[in-house]
């Protein structure tokens, strides 16, 4: 006979937080109670003389309850008697003198009980102690016999404790079999009607048979796919006149649209979510076919765009509801996504600028150019307008440049290098872009890090989809004694060479393949070692064309090294050491870049300390620096990193940036605080808010403040995960360009209400009053004719965000020569704190693990205040 161990062993909080993270029901019962009252159904099931013939059964916990309870029930039923057919078993080293209690009483019977113990390699104790400290901190929770055991001999309270648990838990035995929690079966048809109000997409769940079945049927046909091609050869384009007509198409569609409200809008991005659902597979088999991406990199990708369409929904209802201006949708927006994240990335970016009212042309990566098509099919197919929505494929050659460069481009959404957005701008130096551009990402390992985690996170986050997210953390900075431990380097080599490295149409397949043939910087990181440096893990070419690469570490990468401060996109880490976190946060923050960064320590002061000092758009803390969930964590960084408006996808004002607007009242004021308020009290003093127009505005952005921008918030509110979105203050200059003094008040008061440095160039005259009174306040006020301002613009110290009041776009792109770090905000001055102040801010969005091992930790409390 075989034998089954009956035991509670489900760490309940743990299934609490997956539950929580992946928007799954929960798989085990929801309450200790209910947990007891199934143990103890089994136990009835299980001890009859015919089953424990053919299953002998283990009896495991130190709830003596429980054990009293199968002992008489083991005795009631014959069952003692039947040699091997029930034994006891409990934890070795827990409660001793409980364990020797059963072991006397049945072992007069004949009966055993079996003590376990995780047995280790002495050089890995700390494992078994970590195990230990776990079983103890799950023994010593309330709702468990363990937290009694020691008084309960002597404290009545607790016994009667105990008793009334065990009664309430019998009271419920009836024999049942319980049916499954998790029920998720993609194979069924998708039947769910649009959603309401927002919520996060659940992913596949991939413990469910009926999910296996449906993984399995699409990874048989990824070899083979053809899925898109018809498409690709249908919407290709390459020539100029082609382009131009095509382009002249969508922005003709593009009024109707943005005439619509923003709920009419919104009904057909909800639409396409559910569309999108429906053809999970599809988008699947083709993501695996064209990019190499395995299913548990695509299906994640495939609930954050419906993600997109469904939250994007709801921000079109907002627009229309903007309290101090009002939005004036753009004709078109060219949309240009990445091949690393196929379906995700483009649908987001079609679906934010159809949400903000404008037509538009999507130009798939090439590399993605079938799961591009794939998504505007579907699209269509949900109801948007063919007119509305262009789908065009068009080579790298004249014809592209004629389409980034067309004057009738009023917005560009590009993911890519920034030297991509550079480029575009050479095509079209005033061209209205908005840029996710680069990274190079790091997580910081302190001493007080845990180094199983650590380890785990940090290779999750370099090698996911063969190193070719643009979140991936391609650098581990090991501080102090984490550097020399040789206990994290084996772990980290066990885990990095124990991953698997195949095409996706394996189902054991856990890092896929490159995009195309590593060459150029990549080859060069994955082969060539600076001074310095060496090998860890060597990184091997598994294939004859260069697109399967072992993952590989190297250590001893330098401070400022090529490798350090390079981004290269592949399955290759470097590990640089550091003798203080504060030596680590400057190595960390020393990059052009700044779109994700991450952090492992369980200290608190540490936490602190980088948090107030990471440079980075997205920051992570005891997690991985991947998988940015829509709002849960908007997605987007800070310097090079992003290129324009600086709003992150996936966020409260994405939208934003994507339309125009025009000034209107404000209705939604609060009182005028600081420096805003000397600037309204000398402003009226001088007649210039004979209107009002200040007293609303400058009202605007106190209620902004206090509603939105100084507010830290997560609204989530995950019991595992604390995710923080918040607004930190970013120096910005405003460039005077018209003589109209109460615009230039209304949005240097902005900037100071935001508590951002802000810079006064003046390419007018103002009166000698405002200037002294904009001084006053707090703003630097220079003077400066337009070759003084183009030379800031084109010099080493050009300010990286630029309010400009007056002149023109076009002005401004022949003094900046276009320059893509440089983000110019031209609209209009509007009474909306809700948009002005966006200038002078930076979006932040913190993630904190705050659980350990399911039980919640103090780490993330508090600390924004």
């Amino acid at each position: 006979p075989i034998k089954v161990r009956l035991v509670k062993g489900a760490n309940l909080p743990m299934e609490r937080v997956q539950s929580s993270l992946y928007g799954w029901p929960l798989a085990t019962w929801g309450s200790k109670r209910e947990s007891d009252t199934s143990y103890k159904n089994v136990l009835n099931y299980a001890l009859t003389p015919e089953r424990t013939a053919n299953v002998r059964l283990g009896v495991a916990g130190h709830n003596l309850f429980d054990v009293a309870y199968a002992w008489v029930l083991a005795g009631r039923r014959g069952v003692r008697g039947i040699a091997g057919a029930v034994e006891f078993e409990m934890l070795l080293g827990m409660a001793e003198g409980q364990a020797e209690a059963v072991r006397e009483t049945v072992q007069q019977e004949g009966v055993g009980l079996l003590l376990y113990v995780p047995v280790v390699h002495p050089r890995d104790f700390d494992v078994a102690i970590a195990y230990l400290v776990r079983r103890l901190e799950e023994g010593a929770s309330q709702d468990n016999f363990m937290s009694a055991v020691f008084d309960i001999h002597a404290d009545s309270g607790l016994y009667r404790r105990e008793r009334e648990r065990f009664l309430a838990s019998l009271r419920a035995v009836d024999g049942s079999v319980p049916t499954p929690n998790r029920t998720q079966d993609r194979r069924r048809p998708v039947t769910a009607a649009p959603m309401t109000s927002f919520a996060n997409t659940p992913d596949t769940d991939p413990s469910l048979p009926g999910n296996h079945a449906w993984g399995r049927e699409i990874m048989s046909r990824i070899a083979g796919s053809t899925l898109g091609v018809d498409l690709v050869r249908q919407y290709a384009v390459d020539s100029v006149a082609d382009v131009e007509r095509m382009v002249d198409e969508a922005a003709a569609a593009g009024p109707a649209w943005g005439a619509k409200t923003g709920a009419e809008r919104a009904a057909v991005l909800r639409a396409a979510a559910v569309e999108l659902e429906r053809r999970r597979a599809d988008l699947l088999e083709v993501a695996g076919s064209e990019c190499g991406k395995t299913l548990d990199q695509g299906d994640p990708e495939v609930s954050e765009a419906i993600d997109f369409l469904n939250y994007y929904a709801d921000l079109a209802e907002g627009l229309d509801a903007m309290d101090g201006a009002r939005a004036v949708p753009v004709a078109l927006t060219l949309v240009t996504p990445p091949w690393n994240f196929p379906i995700a990335i483009p649908t987001g970016g079609v679906a934010a600028a159809l949400a903000a009212g404008s037509a538009v042309v999507i130009k798939p990566a090439p590399q993605a150019a079938r799961c591009g098509s794939l998504l505007v099919e579907a699209l269509w197919a949900a109801g948007v307008p063919r007119d509305v929505l262009h789908l065009v494929h068009v080579p790298e050659n004249d014809a592209g440049r004629a389409l980034v460069a067309s004057p009738k481009v009023d917005r560009l959404i590009l993911t890519g290098a920034f030297e991509t957005a550079a480029l575009f701008r050479s095509f079209r130096p005033d061209l209205p872009l908005l840029a996710e551009t680069s990274g190079k990402n790091s997580i910081i390992i302190t001493p007080d890090a845990d180094l199983d985690l650590a380890v785990k996170d940090l290779v999750y986050s370099a090698f996911g989809h063969a190193g070719q997210k643009c979140s991936a953390a391609s650098v581990g900075i090991l501080v102090g004694s984490v550097a020399k431990s040789e206990r994290f380097r084996n772990q980290l080599v066990d885990a990095v060479t124990s991953l698997k490295v195949g095409l996706p149409s394996d189902p054991t397949t856990q890092v896929g393949p490159v995009i195309e043939p590593a060459g150029g910087k990549l080859l060069r990181a994955l082969t060539t070692l600076a001074p310095g440096e060496s090998w860890l893990v060597e990184p091997c070419r598994l294939d004859t064309e260069g697109r399967l690469w072992s993952p590989g570490v190297k250590t001893g990468v330098k401070r400022g090294s090529e490798y350090h401060l390079t981004e290269y996109f592949g399955p290759v880490l470097g590990l640089i050491e550091a003798d203080t976190l504060e030596e680590a946060i400057a190595i960390q923050n020393e990059t052009d870049y700044g779109l994700t960064a991450g952090l492992h320590s369980l200290e608190r002061t540490e936490v602190e300390r980088w948090i107030a000092a990471v440079e980075a758009g997205n920051a992570y803390v005891n997690r991985s620096t991947v998988g940015a969930v829509v709002r849960r964590q908007p997605f987007g960084g800070w310097k090079r990193s992003a290129v324009g408006a600086g709003t992150k996808a996936g966020g409260p004002n994405y939208l934003i940036g994507l339309t125009d607007w025009a000034p209107a009242r404000a209705g939604r004021t609060a009182a005028v605080a600081g420096a805003a308020a000397r600037l309204l009290a000398g402003a009226t003093a001088l007649g210039l808010d004979a209107d009002g127009f200040l007293s609303r505005a400058l009202g605007s952005d106190a209620a902004a403040w206090a509603d939105e921008f100084g507010v830290a918030r997560d609204v989530s509110g995950l019991l595992a995960e604390k995710n923080v979105f918040r607004y930190l203050p970013v120096p910005a200059t405003v460039r005077v360009e018209s003589p109209d003094a109460a615009s230039v008040v209304r949005v240097v008061a902005a900037g100071l209400a935001a508590g951002a440095p802000v810079t006064v160039s003046l390419g007018v005259e103002l009166p000698a009053e405002v200037s002294a009174l904009l001084a006053e306040a707090g703003a630097t006020v220079v003077t400066q004719d337009s070759d003084a301002w183009a030379a800031t613009l084109r010099g080493p110290d050009a300010p990286r965000r630029v309010r400009l009041i007056g002149g023109s776009r076009a002005t401004f792109a022949d003094a900046s020569q276009g320059r893509a770090d440089v983000a110019l905000y031209a609209q209009p001055a509007v009474e909306a704190g809700r948009i002005e102040m966006l200038t002078f801010l930076h979006e932040q969005a913190v993630a904190i693990t705050a659980h350990r091992f399911g039980s919640p930790t103090p780490l993330a409390e508090g600390l924004f205040g």
